[in-house]
Order: structure tokens, then sequence, then C-alpha cells
């Protein structure tokens, strides 16, 4: 079984900064792209940012020049450094990660449970 866990989140005033981290565990072989999803209250998920197992990104055009998305291989985590936090971005953050392992050997789709972010004006 392979989990992600997700850590990080809180409360910041507008123009603060926030790292999330998002850790996958269990009996993995590999993982190819990780990403980060966020849905507000109402909305539907949507895409934040991800990453390639070779570290090629991709953003949301409302975080780009604000968030970066990065990965560290060794530890099986994924972040979000955020920046010049605006109250739109408040949000349940999730970890989405794509994990070769013992149950799925070319890849299966995980996601955490999500972390709240909440940015007050």
């Amino acid at each position: 079984q392979v989990q992600l866990v997700e850590s990080g989140g809180g409360l910041v005033q507008a123009g603060g900064s926030l790292r999330l981290s998002c850790a996958a565990s269990g009996s993995i072989f590999s993982i190819n792209a990780m990403g980060w999803y966020r849905q507000a209250p109402g909305k539907q998920r949507e895409l934040v940012a991800t990453i390639s197992s070779r570290g090629s990104t991709t953003y949301a055009d409302s975080v780009k020049g604000r968030f970066t998305i990065s990965r560290d291989n060794a530890k099986n985590t994924v972040y979000l450094q955020m920046n010049s936090l605006k109250p739109e971005d408040t949000a349940v953050y999730y970890c989405n990660a794509d994990v070769a392992s013992v149950i799925a050997v070319w890849g299966m789709d995980y996601w955490g449970k999500g972390t709240l972010v909440t940015v007050s004006s």
C-alpha cells in the first residue's frame, strides 16, 4: 500500500509564504510525475503544478511566478513553495503522485488527504 501525507498548511496573511510537503511511503519501486492540486470552497479541484521524474515542471497560470514545485527523489517527497500568497489561494491542497509499486508495477495514481491553506486579507 502506498500513502501520501501532506504537511505545511496553515493560516497566513496576504503576501506571505508557506511551504507544503508531501511524502510518499510504502512499497514503492519508483515515482513518476508528482503534483499539487487545490480545491476552494464551492469550486472544482484544479491543477496547481506538476513535476516529472526528471524535474520538468508545469504551473497553472494563476500561480506562475509565485509558486515553485520541487521534489527530492531520495526522500520520495514533493514540495510546493508558495510566495506572495493571495486570498484567492485559499483552498485545500492535495498531493498527487503516479507511483510504481508492488500493486501496480507500471504506475497508479495516488492522492493525499489534503492540507488546508488559508490566506487572510
